[in-house]
């Protein structure tokens, strides 16, 4: 991986540093110069002609041995690349588990389309299913109407309008956070669902309010710092606002407010990372869409973008099983569990995995752990042995 990362840095150095495109112009203005010229007196046309055949010569010549670098260079990082990721098959499926549940991966093709804002790509594939599966049914079932589309749709577990919308709120919410940092789209719709964000614990709406407080503070849509009027305005934001945060954020409150008299040295001063955090944007912006997909039963990632890497990960480990496997002329025995053990990052292990102490085996739902007068925990089929 290191070899690859460098030829990809040296890759890059070569395009960002190279002339090509500035020596092509030169050349462009060479002729454009040259005609000119030519259209301003045609009888110094052949005069004019000799004079660009050497500059542009040489130009040709410059440009010509840049690019050859440059293709050098591509062909290393190339090279590289299928050293590190070789070609090889991918494992062999005898039995696809969602063979016979395709509206599954309809479901999750279209709530990812949505999940990641691509609307319009997602309405051309939710069309596309809807004329397949009209085209299957009888000639006096079939209707164009847009609620029999609809139904049709979500009678296969297809993402709804109402779900469609909500998504169209949040990368709307999301664009005016992350391109405009205008946070009061975010605030108020997190106003709009205290309640049900109140009783998941979140912070999300101080969050927001505190990061609107920041920014007027330091000048607002300038940011040029704090001036006597960024500071007003965000004394009387604080004033407007906070009081609903007092019982639970007084602490976070009084640093807010105390940076007031710090002013004139922020930097320096024991509130420094409240107002000069490069990441509060950014974090505010996933905190949002965590409590704005877990308000709708989903999760903050897309299933179909975590199952893929996962996959992606668990490949090498597979295609390594494959090949003992075929070596060996052994078959994969186990139900319901991978044969071997896939490291997966901390981020991807959703669920806690309970092994018996007792028996070594692994808790399944059929022989859930079960926690005896004592205290220990031990599997439910090793409890029934002690019995």
């Amino acid at each position: 991986m290191d070899h690859v990362k460098k030829e990809h840095e040296r890759l890059w150095k070569k395009l960002t540093t190279s002339q090509n495109i500035k020596n092509v112009q030169s050349t462009i203005d060479l002729l454009q110069s040259a005609r000119d010229s030519i259209a301003a007196d045609p009888s110094q046309a052949s005069m004019t002609l000799a004079k660009l055949q050497n500059p542009v010569k040489s130009s040709f010549d410059v440009i010509n041995d840049s690019l050859k670098e440059t293709h050098s260079g591509l062909n290393k990082y190339s090279k590289a690349l299928d050293k590190l990721f070789k070609d090889r098959p991918l494992p062999s499926t005898e039995h696809d588990a969602l063979s016979s549940q395709p509206y599954l991966i309809n479901r999750a093709i279209a709530m990812h389309l949505l999940r990641e804002g691509q609307f319009s790509v997602a309405a051309t594939f939710l069309s596309e299913i809807a004329e397949k599966k009209n085209s299957r049914l009888p000639a006096d079932s079939e209707s164009d109407s847009a609620d029999d589309v609809t139904m049709l749709l979500d009678n296969e577990g297809v993402p709804s309008d109402e779900i469609r919308k909500h998504f169209a709120t949040m990368y709307y919410i999301l664009h005016e956070l992350e391109e405009n940092n205008n946070l009061i789209p975010a605030i108020e719709w997190s106003r709009e669902n205290r309640e049900a964000l109140e009783l998941r614990g979140s912070n999300l709406e101080f969050q927001l309010c505190q990061l609107q407080y920041v920014w007027l503070f330091c000048g607002g849509q300038d940011q040029q710092g704090p001036t006597l009027a960024s500071r007003q305005a965000a004394l009387a934001y604080a004033r407007r606002e906070f009081h609903v945060f007092m019982p639970r954020y007084m602490e976070e409150i009084k640093q807010l407010s105390g940076a007031m008299a710090f002013w004139p040295n922020l930097a320096h001063s024991p509130y420094r990372n409240k107002f000069n955090n490069p990441s509060a944007w950014s974090d505010v912006a996933q905190t949002f869409t965590r409590e704005f997909c877990s308000l709708l039963g989903l999760s903050a990632d897309s299933p179909l973008y975590i199952a893929a890497t996962a996959g992606a990960i668990a490949l090498p480990t597979l295609l390594k099983l494959q090949t003992i496997m075929k070596a060996k002329r052994t078959e994969w025995t186990s139900e319901n569990e991978l044969p071997v053990e896939i490291p997966l990052p901390p981020s991807y292990l959703f669920h806690s995995i309970f092994v018996c102490p007792v028996s070594k085996e692994q808790a399944t739902d059929k022989n859930p752990p079960m926690m005896m007068p004592c205290g220990h925990v031990i599997a439910e089929e090793s409890l029934k042995r002690l019995n």
